[in-house]
């Protein structure tokens, strides 16, 4: 062995094929540079003790950091709501090493916002982004880029700058400088991204007039009146339409923040059809996301006039909550993100209908799902498949990020998978305190964060200054 090394034991080491009793040793790259069974580890540390230190979790669990593909940072033009270094401490805390910065405005097409934050369009708006994150990220950070009308002769130049792919809206986004796209913009924006390998993320919603004016009539404060207002007909529409898609392009497509259950055996077909037409991207290139928030919560538990509940698309009932987490079970979605959307207080009124639509959830997202999936018998490989893994292949990044393997960033975490803790106010790190979530006891406690081999978060601080990388290209 030449240069130092460090080793982390763990009696649970959690690869995504199995649990044991190993360590991960890891050079001075910040790479993994093996991942051993104990008694392998133990005759490392015999042989070359002067050139490892080693680092003993006992029976603490040791898993791949987190990857979290859908995160809404809304710095620059919005840093009240939330900034890159309150987010990704946030993601630190909550054992998550690496976000994707949503490029996009993400706001319910009830409410107008005149605001400058720019939309990651064009490569100028990329570089004004990756500006105000430079220097401020405590976890690495990778941007999606947006397709609205008109942009399609930016989106290659942005592909080449290292986006991890393109978000585009079905229906109003609320904000003008992100217009939702028609058939004809979609069209122009497969043609672009064609050969690229890169990918086409679809808020997959269709406004129905009809529904919403008639909520309008409606109680406001009753979480029912918003639920109403965008029914499950609203995804089917629009996934129904993206599959049609699919018949003459090769872009992979993805559906963000999946709420209807109803709309998952589309996406299944259109996997199965690509698959056997030999298309050889991950999951045939067809690929789906849930959120925390619908595998938790269900609209019986909102409570009145509570928006912090409320978000785009909505949560559904708890029979919904069910189909989706059997869904999941049997591999027909294909990852668990946040979609951490924050705003300040103000904007989260009784009033449902025009309150912000948004849930905030990146430091708790990991405890969420664990406190779901372990009750549901899953074992610790679950988080790691659906929480690290998954979001890193959709991402372009599983030859970096989200498992433990030779060769991979050593983005590793402690997760305390049988400690309970309550969500309080004090303990959030996100920049507004704002979440459906506070009150409820929750399962998993994040001990350790590393970032590439160095401790980033532990036992409740964070340790130094921001070590995180903008993972792009040379885009100066």
């Amino acid at each position: 062995m030449t240069g130092q090394y460090n080793l982390f034991l763990s009696k649970r080491l959690v690869t995504e094929e199995k649990i044991f009793d190993g360590g991960v040793l890891v050079n001075e790259f910040g790479k993994i540079e093996d991942v051993l069974d104990r008694y392998d580890a133990d005759n490392l540390i015999a042989e070359s003790k002067d050139k490892i230190t080693v680092v003993d979790g006992g029976d603490c669990p040791l898993l791949a950091g987190v990857v979290d593909s859908h995160v809404h940072v809304n710095e620059p033009g919005r840093t009240a709501w939330e900034g890159f270094r309150t987010a990704t401490s946030a993601a630190a805390a909550g054992g998550i090493t690496t976000i994707v910065d949503n490029g996009d405005t993400h706001t319910p097409f009830q409410i107008v916002f005149q605001n400058s934050i720019p939309p990651t369009t064009t490569l100028e708006n990329l570089k004004i982004k990756a500006n105000s994150a430079k220097e401020n990220v405590f976890v690495d950070v990778a941007f999606w880029g947006g397709v609205i009308v008109g942009n399609q002769d930016s989106l290659r130049d942005l592909v080449k700058a290292g986006v991890v792919g393109f978000k585009c809206f079905l229906c109003p986004s609320g904000v003008e400088e992100f217009p939702n796209v028609g058939i004809e913009d979609l069209n122009l924006a497969f043609d672009a991204l064609e050969g690229t390998g890169s990918v086409l993320a679809f808020h997959a919603e269709f406004e129905e007039e009809t529904s919403s004016g008639k909520c309008m009539k409606l109680d406001p404060e009753d979480y029912n009146t918003y639920l109403e207002s965008r029914p499950s007909q609203m995804e089917l529409s629009a996934v129904s339409l993206i599959t049609n898609f699919l018949q003459k392009t090769d872009v992979r497509v993805h559906i963000v923040h999946v709420s209807s259950a109803n709309v998952v055996p589309l996406l299944v077909k259109a996997r199965e059809d690509r698959l056997a037409k030999g298309h050889n991207a991950w999951r045939g290139g067809v690929t789906a996301e849930t959120c925390h928030h619908y595998l938790t919560l269900s609209a019986d538990e909102v409570p009145r006039g509570h928006s912090e509940y409320k978000c785009a698309p909505p949560i559904r009932d708890a029979n919904n909550k069910e189909k989706l987490w059997k869904f999941l079970l049997d591999d027909k979605l294909d990852m668990v993100v946040s979609d951490h959307s924050p705003c300040t207080p103000e904007l989260k009124c009784s009033n449902n209908l025009k309150a912000w639509g948004g849930i905030s959830s990146v430091q708790f997202g990991l405890p969420l799902f664990w406190t779901q999936a372990s009750a549901r018998g899953l074992d610790l490989r679950s988080i790691t498949k659906y929480l690290s893994s998954g979001p890193a292949h959709l991402c372009g990044l599983q030859n970096r990020k989200g498992a433990l393997k030779k060769g991979l960033d050593a983005d590793l975490i402690f997760f305390d998978c049988d400690a309970n803790f309550t969500v309080t106010q004090e303990i959030i790190r996100h920049k507004n305190k704002l979440t459906p979530y506070i009150g409820k006891e929750l399962k998993g406690i994040v001990r350790k964060t590393y970032l590439r081999g160095h401790l980033i978060y532990d036992g409740g601080d964070l340790i130094g200054s921001p070590q995180g990388e903008l993972l792009l290209n040379d885009i100066k």
